[in-house]
């Protein structure tokens, strides 16, 4: 799945915690998420809209981090789903330091062949040949 695909199809699920997301599709869209978050990082701080004294947080960086949050927790519980884990398995990221590790683990493991119970695999070739008859 290639970047663009991949942000695509996470933003038209953009609610969707049903079904199974590829390992490319997670990471893509965490890179993006990543990406985003830098540039109106940046213009927050180039345009002095920053919020309270520490200037940590500005007025684009809490609208990019509450537009992205819902999204960003979907295709997390789908890439879950893929691995043959239940989406409450997020939960263990409030673990410190034990529950991130475990959910990077999660997160880089093979999705499992065939369909599981979350759905068919989302690597099978889902089209059909065509057929000439």
């Amino acid at each position: 799945m290639s970047f663009i695909d991949a942000i695509k199809s996470v933003l038209t699920q953009y609610v969707g915690f049903k079904g199974r997301a590829r390992r490319s599709e997670y990471w893509w869209f965490a890179l993006f998420s990543f990406l985003v978050s830098l540039v109106a990082g940046f213009l927050d701080g180039v345009l002095g809209m920053s919020l309270g004294e520490g200037g940590s947080l500005g007025v684009l960086g809490l609208i990019v981090s509450l537009a992205l949050l819902l999204p960003t927790l979907a295709v997390a519980v789908r890439r879950l789903h893929d691995t043959d884990k239940s989406g409450w398995w997020l939960l263990i990221g409030l673990v410190p330091l034990v529950g991130g590790i475990v959910l990077l683990v999660f997160f880089v493991k093979d999705g499992t062949p065939g369909t599981n119970r979350f759905g068919d695999d989302p690597k099978a070739e889902t089209q059909a040949a065509p057929s000439f008859a």
